[in-house]
């Protein structure tokens, strides 16, 4: 519920794959909707995008199922990542930990973008701090409804694995 489906929806090049369904009665009491109460549908395995963000960097987008049952394919998703963005929901920032830890875990880079649900502002200090997190991971602040937004955001990611590459060519 933090807005994967809608970023990969609102920034792929092509018709994006995605596994949203409704959410029925027998879903009751397996996922947590505390601050998200008017959720009718929820992602049942990956979404699927691409974007050009020029003639020679193509990035394939992947939504993961945040939702604690699927989080067994967490592990293999992240075998041959480059980088990942953790969308946040400042409503619910204890949500995005696990994906955090698992990251790390793995060596994979990654931002944070904290998507805008128009609900109580949150600083990108106060965010920072809830999620523990260290100067050098990027926060960015997005409205993952937006093109340009969900845009900025990949950018930032990329810009961020640049930077961590030539660090790595700099240092003996």
């Amino acid at each position: 519920g933090v807005g994967k489906t809608t970023m990969v929806r609102s920034v792929s090049d092509i018709r994006p794959l995605n596994t949203e369904e409704t959410m029925t009665r027998a879903g009751e009491g397996v996922d947590d909707l505390t601050d998200v109460e008017g959720k009718t549908t929820t992602t049942i395995a990956f979404d699927f995008g691409r974007i050009g963000l020029d003639e020679r960097t193509v990035l394939y987008l992947f939504g993961a199922p945040g939702q604690e049952r699927f989080w067994f394919l967490w592990d293999r998703l992240f075998l041959g990542t480059l980088g990942a963005v953790v969308l946040v929901d400042t409503r619910r920032l204890s949500d995005s930990w696990y994906a955090i830890d698992r990251l790390e875990a793995h060596g994979t880079p990654f931002i944070v973008a904290s998507n805008d649900f128009g609900g109580p502002r949150h600083t990108p200090q106060q965010v920072r701090e809830a999620l523990d997190l260290p100067e050098d991971v990027p926060l960015v602040e997005c409205d993952a409804r937006s093109r340009e937004s969900s845009r900025d955001v990949l950018i930032a990611l990329v810009d961020h694995l640049y930077a961590l590459s030539s660090a790595r060519e700099t240092t003996p």
